[in-house]
């Protein structure tokens, strides 16, 4: 039976190759990690994905492991190559009785007080250093040892909550943290060395050694903090020496580490703390990219029990790499107003923030602008590490999260079908808007906040949005409705920092074949399907799946080119249609799928996704008309809750949702009740079209368009139902292909129940039914009663009241 690995990841950076490291096909490779870090991972190879808002959340992570353990059984492996996940991991393999580190094992290499002591012991050189349960104990430190002192975590990362104190009064002032043991230790002045690299669980195997350029604490203070690799050899021989002891006292087996060293004036070494995973900030790249060895490779195959194959030396023995890390100018929240790119004049590397980015810190990764340097000698990187330092910028204006925000709508729509969500938005918070053209009856709503962009464009679509936030000093946001621009707004989202759901669950939403793929691995309800490139292809998957089946394109948009089927003639037909098919902004993809004919009524179900919990908002009864296509030409929101399918539906989407990956945002989910069960048709990472969000409202007086918008902002949505009514939207179509000459719609407006009747089709429109025309209707016609039956009634009465005129077409 193959291995199942599970891996703990948070990197939203290439920090690791996984799928370098270990054949996914050979092993179940499972992945319990956070949205923004998953868009870098193999997930389409994984035997599971399950997204947290953070790998600390300990009760989100123990329910994600239960899930993961359900799908694809108990771990074999448990690997973790981030700092602060090495002890979750280490739990979890004693738990589960695996091999590998466990807790007793990384208590001397996470508990700096336990390290101290076992240094000490074995007679290397460390900081006078104690437990500082209160005043009195650092107090008395001091006496002894003098002033100033460091108070520190017992167990922390980058210098984290780490604080000099200078006298007793500055003692008397400090606050200890209630979550955290803490320990003192004396203060030296000392210049601080790093050394990376991999114990054997003999002796040193590959290693470097680094000098910092100010330190990891005066970075948490706004401090750059630059590193540049050291050629002194006769210094490399006394950080051997060093090292090498220090490895022999700290690791049972092999193991690879990342080392800090105090140096003082007189040359003497101290040790200042030790870790058992690679170094953070720059040095994973600079060691693949300067020295050809992967350190988290090594890491992985020491966790995993697997042939460690990375290089034993590195490639070029004179090269010396560097690295440089600039922060916001002022601290975070901030939004970068400006930033200097570098490349070409000194760092070989870079990575900058985009301009209008919201950055929010967290650790050296988002800490802001982070260069890498390669060179000839320490001289030379020294001398460009500090070019680079006295030039770069990263200009940042603080954000006040308590200030009135603004919420930029990309893509605005047709005004008939999205006017009343526009409206909703400006109702609720500042709105801004980006789209194709010129501003027109959008005005009234953002006024003079409008910019024109290629919204298909995520690089440009980022420019205008961020040109629409950077002189905002409250919070931001970013909201599409549109489906052709749900993946462009989504990277527009990832690149400014703002809540969103990632592009890579909006990938899956609007590619069809994904959608099934993932919700086959995970055995969510669906249909069973085939993706096929050919005529033939296409009837052998009828023959195989049983007729009569649907054949669709990969990712169209509103029922475009989808077609039932049943002799090979309707299904030849069909797989042409659907190659055929085209929607305004959205790019086709290769085949066409052909899947299982689901029966049953059809509903969808629109669901606010907030911190990965996924909450119905309403559920919509679909109208299908002008058989064999799939012509949507009403729905029907009314109670729900008593019906025999209540409990399932929602287990059932929940899942669906965790097998894409979304965990933001507001979601469009279609499902057919089947007999054997609701099952997932697709799921649509955007609010619901034909007017359901407005159909919501009516209902319920929850408006899933204010949700939306809640949710962008990174704000609690408002979900209680506050009445239980139906609404009803039914879609007035032509009697046949035409153009329209005259509508009007005053009679159907004034009937009792009716409180919407809008016109789509302004005269001179052409108007063709399908499968040839999208979306060809005349007129919305909008109800509301206590029951089904007052809405079907007051709407048979409107459409016998639309008056219109059409001049057929041959």
């Amino acid at each position: 039976m193959p291995e199942h690995v599970m891996i703990i990841h948070r990197w939203t950076d290439r920090y690791a190759d996984y799928a370098a490291y270990l054949d996914h096909t050979a092993h179940r490779v499972s992945y319990l990690t956070t949205e923004r870090a998953a868009r870098h991972l193999p997930t389409e190879q994984a035997a599971g994905v399950r997204l947290v808002d953070s790998t600390e959340n300990v009760k989100a992570v123990r329910a994600a492991i239960d899930s993961l353990v359900e799908q694809a059984g108990p771990p074999t492996r448990i690997v973790a190559l981030q700092e602060t996940d090495l002890d979750l991991a280490a739990d979890l393999r004693g738990e589960f009785g695996l091999p590998g580190q466990r807790a007793e094992d990384l208590l001397p290499l996470r508990d700096k007080l336990v390290m101290a002591e076992r240094l000490t012991a074995a007679e290397v050189a460390v900081p006078a250093t104690a437990a500082a349960p209160d005043h009195e104990a650092v107090a008395a430190f001091a006496a002894r040892h003098g002033w100033p002192v460091l108070l520190k975590p017992r167990r922390g990362t980058a210098s984290a909550g780490i604080t000099r104190l200078d006298s007793a009064e500055r003692l008397r002032a400090y606050a200890f943290p209630r979550d955290a043991d803490m320990l003192v230790q004396t203060w030296l002045p000392d210049r601080i060395l790093h050394i990376d690299g991999i114990f054997t669980g003999e002796r040193l195997g590959v290693w470097r050694a680094s000098r910092y350029l100010h330190t990891c604490l005066e970075f948490t203070t706004g401090t750059v903090l630059g590193s540049v690799e050291i050629d002194d050899g006769e210094l490399l021989a006394r950080i051997e020496e060093i090292a090498a002891a220090t490895a022999r006292a700290m690791f049972t087996g092999p193991s690879v580490f990342h080392l800090e060293l105090f140096e003082r004036a007189d040359g003497t070494l101290t040790v200042l703390e030790i870790g058992a995973r690679p170094g953070g900030a720059e040095v994973p790249f600079i060691w693949r990219e300067v020295h050809g060895i992967d350190l988290m490779a090594a890491a992985f195959a020491h966790q995993t029990g697997t042939e460690d194959r990375t290089a034993r030396t590195v490639a070029d023995p004179a090269a010396v790499a560097g690295w440089l890390l600039v922060p916001p100018s002022v601290p975070t929240p901030c939004r970068v107003r400006a930033v200097t790119s570098h490349q070409g004049a000194g760092p070989y590397a870079e990575v900058l923030p985009e301009v209008g980015a919201l950055m929010n810190g967290g650790g050296y990764e988002h800490a802001g602008v982070r260069f890498r340097f390669r060179g000839h000698s320490s001289a030379q990187v020294e001398a460009a590490v500090r070019r680079t330092m006295r030039d770069a910028t990263l200009d940042c204006v603080p954000v006040d999260p308590q200030a009135p925000a603004q919420l930029v709508v990309v893509g605005c729509g047709n005004p008939p079908y999205r006017a009343y969500a526009l409206s909703a938005v400006a109702a609720r918070v500042t709105t801004a808007l980006v789209q194709r053209t010129d501003i027109d009856w959008q005005r009234r709503y953002v006024a003079g906040r409008f910019r024109v962009a290629d919204t298909s464009d995520p690089l440009a679509t980022t420019r205008a949005v961020a040109s629409l936030l950077t002189g905002h000093p409250g919070p931001g946001a970013v909201l599409t409705w549109d489906e052709t621009l749900l993946e462009s707004t989504a990277e527009v989202a990832r690149r400014l920092g703002l809540p969103h759901m990632s592009p890579e669950a909006a990938r899956r939403c609007r590619d069809k074949l994904a959608t099934r793929r993932l919700l086959d691995a995970a055995q969510v309800p669906s249909a069973r399907f085939r993706h096929v490139h050919t005529r033939q292809e296409a009837l052998a998957a009828a023959e195989e799946l049983g007729r009569p089946v649907v054949v669709k394109p990969r990712g169209m948009a509103g029922s475009i080119g989808v077609t039932l089927a049943g002799d090979d003639e309707q299904v030849a037909r069909a797989y042409e249609q659907a190659l055929a098919a085209s929607f305004p902004g959205i790019r086709a993809q290769a085949g066409a799928i052909v899947e299982e004919y689901l029966p049953g009524p059809e509903i969808s179900v629109d669901c606010a996704v907030f911190d990965g919990a996924v909450r119905i908002v309403n559920v919509a009864h679909k109208r299908l008309g002008f058989a064999p296509y799939f012509e949507e030409t009403g729905h029907l929101v009314a109670p729900w809750h008593e019906e025999p399918w209540a409990d399932e539906v929602p287990s059932v989407v929940t899942d669906a949702h965790t097998a894409l990956g979304i965990r933001t945002g507001l979601t469009h989910t279609e499902l057919r009740l089947t007999p054997t069960g609701p099952r997932i048709v697709e799921v649509n990472g955007r609010l619901g079209g034909d007017f359901i969000p407005l159909l919501g409202t009516l209902a319920t007086g929850v408006d899933p368009v204010a949700a939306a918008a809640d949710i962008a902002l990174g704000r609690t949505p408002r979900l209680t139902p506050v009445r239980d009514r139906c609404a009803e939207v039914r879609f007035v179509y032509p009697e046949t292909d035409g153009i329209v000459r005259s509508l009007d719609l005053t009679a159907a407006a004034a009937g009792p129940g009716i409180v919407e009747a809008i016109a789509l089709a302004a005269p001179g429109s052409e108007l063709l039914l399908p499968p040839r025309g999208i979306v060809p209707r005349l007129a919305a016609l909008v109800a509301v009663g206590d029951t089904p039956e007052d809405c079907a009634a007051a709407l048979d009465r409107a459409q016998r009241a639309v008056r219109h005129c059409l001049t057929p077409l041959p």
